[in-house]
Parts: C-alpha cells; structure tokens; sequence
C-alpha cells in the first residue's frame, strides 16, 4: 500500500510531505475535509457542532489510466457521496450514481487536468489545488481551487446586498459587517451542498473557469460535502450535522412593532396603548438601543424607564411581549469596565489604541467567544431584563461593527480575529441561548444582525441590517432572504421599510412602504422599524446634564396617513389569518431545515426555469409570492412553476403551471398564487 494513505476508523489520512489531509464520514451522507501543513489538526468543530454518525467505507484500488499507467487511488464513501484520491493528493467527489460533482483543480505542465494522470513525485511543473503560504506560527494564507462547471447554479452562501439569485460569477467577501452576513453553505444545481467550515476572513469566486476560496490567516481548511437527489434533501443533511432551528413560538409569527427609538416608557407604552385601541393586531414591541445608562451596563436608565416591571405588565394585558436591543459594547466609563478588563473578558487589540468602536462614547467589545465573558454578562442581563419580564432579546451590532474593520488588529479568546471572526455572532446567539434554556425558556428568539453557519440552532433570527429605504434596496432583500435560507438560516427578515432616509411625510415612501409591507407579512418575521425623517423630535437630556441619543419621525401603522395606514392593517389582518399555515412553515424549518422563504427551485427542481427566478419565491411550499418591486407598477408578470396548477389569490382565477402570466396589481394588493385545493387559500380569500 502506497504509505501516503493511512486508513483507520472510518477515516482516510493522506501524509505527504508538509501536507496532512484528513476525510471522514460526518452524518449520513456527509464528508469532511480538513487539510494543513501543521502536525495537528485544531480541536474545533465550528459549524458541525451534533452528534452525528461519523462512519464511512475506505480502501484502496488500483487504476488504469488513459496514460496506460496504474495508478493507486484511495476511495472513501458515505451513503450518496464518495471521495476518491490519487497518490499526488488530488480529491474529487462523486454521487451514488459515479457523476463527478465537485473536483480539486490541477494542472500538469505534462498532461492537463486529468483525475486519472501521471503520478507526480516532485512538484515541479504541476499546479495543485491546495496552497499554504504561512503567515507567521502556525498560520498560513491559504487558498483552494475547484474546477468550473459552465451549467452549475449556486444557492445560499448568507446575505449580499446584490440582486443576483445565482451566485455563479459573483466574488463575495467572506466578513461579517453590517448588512451582509457570511453563511457559507450553498446548495449546487449539480447535486451537492458545500459547506466552508472555517470562520476565517477571505473571500469566494465563484467564476465560470474555477470556484477559489482564500483565507488570510488560518491554520487549515475544514470543509463538509454532501450529495442530495433534490434541494430539500440536500438542506435536510446539512441541518443535520449543524443544528435546526428550534419551534419559533406562535407569538413571534404575529407583528412586530418599533423604531428608532422610543425614548421613554411612557411613549412605548402610549404607542402599545394606539394599536390595543385601535385593535390593531401586535404581538411584540421593541425597546431599541440607548434605553440603558451607559453601553456595557446592561440595565434600563431609570429616570426615562422608571418601572419596567410596571411596564411589563400593562403590555402582557393587552396581549403584548417586550424585546429589549442589547449590544456586546462596553463604553470606557461603564461601571463594568474595570472588572471586563481585569478579567480579560474584552476583545484586545494587537497594535494602536484600544477604541474598538463610537456611538455617542467610546468603547470595546465584549468578547462573546470567552464563556467567562459570556456568563458575566448573562447574569447581568438576566438580572436586569429577564427576571424584570422582558420577553425576548434583539442582539444588535452583532458583527461586531468595529470602527476600523481591519481584522488583523483584533483578537478573540478563541484566535486572531483573522482566522475566528466570523463565528463571533454565533456565540453571541449562543449566550442568549444558553441562558433561557438554563432559565426555563424554551420559546428563544433572538434578533440578529449576523450570523454564521450554525446560528439556526441557538435560535437566530437574522434580519438584513441598516439598508435604505428604495425601491432597488428592496429588491435586494427578498434575495438576501432567499440566500439566507438556503445558507441554513431559515429564520430572517428585513426593516420593512427599509432603515435609512425614510420621510414619513413622501408619497414615494408610501408607495415603498406599501409594497414593502405586503412582503413582510410573507416573511419569516414581519417587523417594522426605521429611522425616519424628518428627525425633528427633540433630544432628551439626563438629569447628570448629558444629552441622550436622537430619534426619527413616528414609526406606527398610522403614522403615513388613513390611505395608507387601510393598506398596512390589510396585510397585518392577512398575517393573522395565516398563523395555522406560518406555524406549519415554521414547524418544517424546526423538523427539517426547509426555508421559510424558498426559490421556486426548492419545490420544483425538474423545472429548468426555477432555477433562474430571483424576484418571486414560495412562503412555505403553497404559496408563490411575486413582490412588486417598481416605482409607479400596477401589474405584475411573473412564471407559475410546472407540475401543478395554481389560483390567483386576488382573483381567484386558476392557471395551468409552467406559463408567465401578467396579473393586476394596484399599490394594495400582493401578486399571490397558492397551489390548487391547498388549505391556505381559504385563509388567503376568507
């Protein structure tokens, strides 16, 4: 037996050289890869973080190459996808039916990129598919090529601010920042699903002649592959191995209400009181950011939030739950400071000044990947919040949003932040996790701003971040949506609205409110929030004579007008008729892994034509939903999947599927299909 291959428990181990690869079953179905020139491999898992099976069948075979050269191949197989090796190191991957899914890139000076050619036993001349550049200790720049496949379509991969469904030909920065969150998994039309098991900073291109992914700093690569007959298969086996999201309690599916921000108790709870009144449907209002004394003491300010219990209790008689923004920033004057910093419980700084971050004061980041960091915390915010009645948590800021995003300057209790950064919102979700679960609370739901592979489990509720409110920026997140479920993330949603430069007092917001509105409530989570103009509400002052932060223009159902306000109750009273179905939704997501929010290629993968449409979706596997995404449109075309029949919800016309249709839509109503004798049709039209 050629002594590069060494086989042991259902694991292959390839030693040549510096290189140690390393391929094993995980879950059914599944293999991982890790790869480096250290001795060792690190002891993290990261994203594949279940108890899983971890067996597969190994050995070894001999081959005739068209070079008429015997080659020696070791071959590694679990269920539908199987790994063969050469003697030189290259890997591809194959299904249960021998088509070549996924192949490592090479090239010979000698004989091209053929799988089945001449072993090399020098480097010279041959261009491999794995590079190491070290970067100082035990970390290197590395980069991995695969071949190109011209008719390969990719899915997932988290959320871009782009409007390209298909993510072939798209380079795409793998670092977490506002409005643009690194999942990387993606689903392939050829068959398979990838996951970068690896939270290091870099980048993908997936291009046309090759898919390259490059790490600036790492000690190895660490990759899962899986095969799957169908979309849905393939998620299934991934949300196996990384976690599924738990059973979103019912009370999330209704409205959510805020702004930036309501300043005091007192207008929270006026705001709370005009939809009881009104009988107005709300299921959950928020508390946004600069409610508490100082950033890093986790506790309401007392002089503008004087009883929260008080207030707690008036919100839960009429039917509504309290969230509270928190966020990982400790101002340098927070009474926790001192201890923070003695116990190294902060993100440090490698060089220069220790101002990680400014929003009205300087601060540091609170290390999230540090349990100890973690407990301190929760205890803080239990305390303070959970044991005050507060419901939920929004986890803001969750990049974290340094000032300077200059990763090498930063570093984490679990590595540099080049090579652990983006997992931080992970454990940021873990901690709030955590602490219900020890709490008693099943029913976690913690709004994020980022998230990582791995983030369903802990209960993550992603949203898209701080985007603007036009018509082009919607559009972009009915995609980030689609792509964040495919990445594993199934809970997600937008500021309906949009965030920035929203004018409560402009016909052209209106319209987009409209419109964005009918799409929150075929969300995951229908939410409103926004900082909107004009900004003319005065600013608080504390009684120690220190101004509070600003706050936008009202934020309420009818704050735009009567016209406007009859179009946004529409779509509320819609949502709440829809409950037994998002339910069922959310119990499929919480079974399964299956989007919220799916391509029509989900549930229609035989129809080439799914595969291209980025601007309508399926909510749940019933309804096609088609977003009117311009300016001044009062119709709507779009493609009805073939392979069943579908009703015009409006209408209540049926069309036969696999045809585009063009039907009304005036600014009130949503283009909605929903497949022939399917039950949500009657909650749709009653």
């Amino acid at each position: 037996m050629n002594t590069c291959f060494h086989i042991e428990e259902g694991a292959l181990t390839f030693k040549r050289r510096y290189e140690t690869v390393r391929i094993e079953g995980w879950g059914k179905h599944g293999l991982r890869v890790r790869s480096t020139e250290n001795h060792t491999f690190t002891q993290e898992n990261w994203a594949l973080s279940e108890n899983v099976p971890h067996t597969a069948s190994v050995w070894t075979e001999d081959r005739m190459t068209r070079w008429n050269y015997t080659q020696h191949i070791a071959v590694i197989e679990n269920g539908d996808i199987r790994a063969e090796m050469t003697e030189d190191g290259r890997i591809r991957f194959l299904n249960k039916n021998g088509k070549v899914l996924l192949k490592e890139h090479y090239r010979s000076m000698g004989h091209g990129n053929d799988f089945g050619g001449y072993s090399d036993s020098v480097f010279n001349g041959h261009y491999y598919a794995r590079k190491y550049r070290t970067v100082g200790g035990d970390n290197y720049r590395i980069t991995l090529q695969f071949d190109g496949c011209e008719e390969e379509k990719i899915y997932g991969m988290g959320q871009y601010q782009q409007t390209n469904l298909n993510l072939k030909g798209s380079m795409l920065e793998l670092r977490q920042i506002n409005t643009q969150a690194t999942v990387p998994f993606y689903v392939s039309n050829q068959g398979y699903g990838f996951l970068m098991n690896n939270p290091a900073i870099g980048k993908v291109c997936f291009g046309e002649n090759y898919t390259e992914w490059q790490f600036e700093s790492t000690k190895q690569l660490d990759y899962w592959i899986t095969a799957g007959d169908t979309p849905a298969q393939i998620e299934y086996r991934y949300s196996a191995v990384t976690g599924r999201a738990p059973m979103m309690p019912e009370y999330a599916m209704g409205f959510w209400q805020c702004k930036l921000r309501y300043q005091t108790q007192e207008e929270l709870l006026s705001v709370a009181r005009g939809y009881y009144e009104r009988g107005i449907p709300l299921d959950i209002i928020v508390v946004d950011f600069f409610h508490w004394t100082k950033m890093g003491e986790w506790k309401f300010d007392p002089q503008f939030w004087p009883d929260p219990e008080g207030m707690v209790r008036e919100l839960k008689e009429m039917g509504i739950r309290l969230v509270v923004s928190v966020w990982p920033t400790v101002d340098m004057k927070s009474e926790n400071m001192p201890y923070m910093t003695d116990h190294d419980m902060l993100v440090r700084v490698n060089r220069g000044m220790n101002r990680q971050t400014e929003c009205m004061n300087i601060a540091q980041f609170a290390d999230m990947t540090n349990p100890d960091t973690r407990e301190f915390v929760w205890d803080i915010i239990k305390k303070n919040y959970l044991d005050k009645g507060v419901s939920q948590f929004w986890l803001d800021v969750a990049e974290p949003e340094f000032n300077t995003p200059d990763h090498d300057i930063y570093r984490y209790y679990k590595g540099e932040a080049l090579e652990v950064g983006n997992a931080y919102p992970s454990d940021y979700a873990k901690m709030f996790y955590d602490g219900m679960k020890a709490a008693g609370r099943e029913d976690v739901v913690s709004l994020v701003r980022c998230a990582w592979a791995g983030s369903q489990k802990y209960g993550a509720l992603a949203w898209s971040g701080d985007v603007q409110s036009t018509f082009l920026t919607f559009r972009r997140q009915v995609v980030a949506g689609l792509n964040m479920g495919m990445a594993g993330i199934p809970w997600w949603n937008a500021d309906i609205g949009g965030f920035f430069n929203g004018d409560v007092r402009d016909p052209y917001f209106h319209e987009l409110l409209m419109r964005w509105f009918a799409f929150g409530a075929f969300s995951p989570v229908m939410r409103l929030h926004g900082d909107r103009n004009p900004h003319d509400k005065p600013i608080l002052i504390s009684s120690g004579g220190k101004e509070c932060a600003p706050t936008g223009a009202d934020n309420e159902v009818w704050s735009f007008g009567p016209e406007v306000e009859k179009v946004l109750r529409k779509f509320i009273d819609l949502r709440y008729r829809m409950r037994p179905y998002i339910a069922d939704c959310m119990r499929q997501a919480h079974e399964s892994g299956a989007p919220v929010m799916r391509p029509l290629f989900y549930n229609f993968p035989d129809d080439k034509k799914c595969w291209d449409v980025a601007d309508a979706y399926l909510f749940g596997s019933d309804v096609l939903v088609a977003p009117v995404f311009e300016e001044g449109a009062r119709a709507r075309t779009l493609y009805l999947p073939k392979g069943t029949a579908w009703v015009d919800a409006n209408s209540g016309s049926r069309y036969e599927g696999g045809q585009t249709v063009t039907v009304p839509a005036p600014v009130d109503v949503l283009p909605l299909f929903v497949r022939e004798n399917a039950p949500v049709l009657d909650m749709i039209r009653s």
